[in-house]
């Protein structure tokens, strides 16, 4: 994706490390926040598992990263805090990743531009991008350095496993939070998701298919004590993990 032919010399592989470092950073310290607050709860889990996947299949390499529990989550606390150290780590790697990136990227003519794909705006890239480039000229765009591409995926894979559908990282918190009634939200969600890649991206469609096929069911499956009341600590973190879904939601993802 940054121009160089690796079949034809196979060092130029090197010039690939900026993405592919960055973006096993972010979900290796998505994946280890799961991990550390799993253990801290005397979870019995796994250290991150990365699944490579070459191109053409996907064009990022991976198809992310995982933790395996072996153990029950023992109470609704646990339940929550696992579930959204993933997110927040993530995010907080994420961010950074895409400011360094954007400051390594470059201003181009959209008239001089031919081929390639558009990425879709999020809040949090809003944001970013008005604040790295403030004057952006109306027939300009920016052309994201390996390293901002890497964040901007880091941000978007956070805002999927936010999706508070089964047992997503979102499915976890919003299980954790409402308890039975998490199954109207995850409902109303999948349903949002169809009409979403209806009328706006085929990628929301997409995804719905493959919860369904991945997951089976929209609902979480239940754990003890999910009858005991959370505090306000644990509030706070729902609400945190809802504002960093709403600031990484792209609604139209590929252009």
């Amino acid at each position: 994706m940054d121009g160089h032919d690796i079949f034809s010399n196979p060092l130029l592989i090197i010039n690939g490390y900026p993405f592919s470092f960055t973006l096993l950073l972010i979900l290796g310290c998505h994946e280890f926040g799961h991990y550390y607050y799993a253990r801290k709860h005397n979870v019995d889990a796994t250290l991150p598992y990365f699944i490579p996947v070459p191109p053409p299949i996907t064009i990022i390499g991976t198809f992310g990263a995982f933790i395996k529990m072996r153990g029950m989550i023992p109470n609704r606390r646990a339940l929550l805090e696992i579930g959204a150290a993933g997110p927040i780590a993530g995010f907080i790697i994420a961010v950074p990743m895409l400011f360094v990136g954007l400051n390594l990227s470059t201003i181009v003519d959209l008239q001089t531009v031919d081929g390639g794909f558009m990425l879709g705006d999020s809040i949090i890239l809003k944001m970013a991008t008005d604040f790295v480039f403030p004057n952006l000229p109306e027939n300009a765009d920016i052309l994201l350095h390996p390293i901002a591409f890497a964040g901007w995926i880091g941000l978007f894979v956070t805002m999927l496993n936010l999706i508070p559908i089964g047992q997503l990282d979102g499915g976890h918190i919003a299980y954790a939070l409402l308890g039975k009634n998490h199954l109207k939200l995850a409902q109303a969600m999948f349903v949002a998701l169809i009409l979403m890649g209806i009328f706006l991206s085929m990628n929301w469609l997409i995804w719905a298919i493959l919860i369904l096929l991945l997951m089976r069911s929209v609902q979480h499956p239940p754990i003890f004590g999910i009858e005991l009341p959370l505090g306000k600590h644990e509030k706070i973190i729902g609400w945190i993990c809802l504002i960093i879904f709403i600031l990484c939601f792209v609604p139209t993802p590929f252009g």
